[in-house]
């Protein structure tokens, strides 16, 4: 789980939703554009629920891992949708083997070129 850090609080999230996340707000800095996404969060009282969150060129946002927690809420559509828009984007493949290494990847971005 990821402790997403906006504005002045936080969300948690699934590892991959945040790793997809910080990776469209960044191709959204670059191209000095915006969006609002919705993802899923745990809330405090352990429940599930979504979150939306202005992300571009001004959001100064960042994850910090949450040791030992339980397993998140993912959603491979949100997840999906934030990989093909970073892609839109960056339509060059970036070099992000390096970036957030205590997270999984997320495989199979490069086929959402198709949809």
């Amino acid at each position: 789980m990821r402790r997403i850090h906006y504005v002045n609080t936080s969300v948690l999230t699934g590892d991959r939703t945040g790793k997809a996340l910080l990776r469209y707000a960044r191709a959204l800095a670059v191209a000095d554009r915006s969006d609002v996404v919705e993802i899923p969060v745990v809330t405090e009282t352990g429940s599930t629920a979504r979150a939306h969150l202005l992300i571009g060129p001004a959001s100064e946002i960042f994850s910090t891992p949450v040791p030992e927690s339980p397993d998140a809420p993912e959603d491979e559509a949100v997840i999906a949708y934030l990989e093909r828009e970073t892609l839109r984007l960056q339509p060059a493949r970036p070099a992000w083997s390096e970036e957030m290494t205590d997270v999984p990847d997320l495989d199979g971005w490069t086929d959402l070129q198709e949809s």
